[in-house]
């Protein structure tokens, strides 16, 4: 049964991710944990287009967009902001908050 929830789990989160708004804040908290999870954040985002039409859009090789959001991927600037573009997303960057 664990497969199951887990196939419905991700269905549901890609279903959710088509939405920008849900898909930036998903990708916000991805990149405050760390590298890995921001990437598999993204290829979440990614997968909700479809990869195959989103690399395509994005006049990215499939292939490499896959390596490039993979765990140990090593995306270049112009990649990530290619792949956002496309999903109606873009990079900020903002002070940090920090504590006193």
């Amino acid at each position: 049964m664990r497969k199951k929830i887990s196939a419905d789990y991700q269905k549901d989160l890609l279903a959710r991710l088509k939405n920008p708004e849900y898909a930036a804040e998903y990708i916000n908290a991805a990149i405050e944990e760390d590298r890995e999870v921001f990437l598999l954040a993204l290829r979440n985002v990614a997968e909700a287009q479809g990869i195959a039409a989103l690399a395509k859009k994005a006049h990215i090789n499939r292939e490499n967009l896959y390596r490039a959001l993979s765990p140990t991927g090593n995306p270049k600037l112009s990649t990530l902001s290619a792949v956002l573009d496309v999903t109606g997303l873009q990079l900020a960057v903002q002070k940090k908050n920090r504590a006193a």
